[in-house]
């Protein structure tokens, strides 16, 4: 069954993931080379976004594409794994160590 994307929803998320990463809609757009108006009509469903500029929008925000789209997912833990491996992939060696000895306890 195919599933139409939820623009709105990807909108949302690109906001947040945005918000959270403490970029202004002008700073992405310039990592996007793009206009910041084209990055608000994406964030507010004013126009679907491109594969090509929502690959660099997840770059830019140091995130995937899967983790933009993870409510959309029949399996959205899929996206939260993927977020996760990507986060510790960038810790060092006792950040993951320490990580490692959170979880056990979890």
């Amino acid at each position: 069954m195919e599933r139409e994307i939820d623009y709105e929803r990807l909108g949302n998320n690109i906001k947040e993931t945005r918000k959270q990463s403490g970029l202004t809609q002008q700073s992405l757009a310039e990592q996007v080379s793009c206009n910041t108006s084209h990055i608000s009509n994406i964030e507010n469903n004013y126009t679907k976004v491109s594969l090509n500029t929502l690959l660099a929008i997840a770059n830019s925000l140091n995130t995937s594409i899967d983790y933009l789209l993870k409510d959309q997912y029949e399996n959205p833990t899929l996206a939260i794994d993927n977020e996760l491996f990507l986060e510790i992939s960038k810790m060092d060696d006792e950040k993951k160590e320490q990580l490692l000895r959170i979880i056990k306890v979890l």
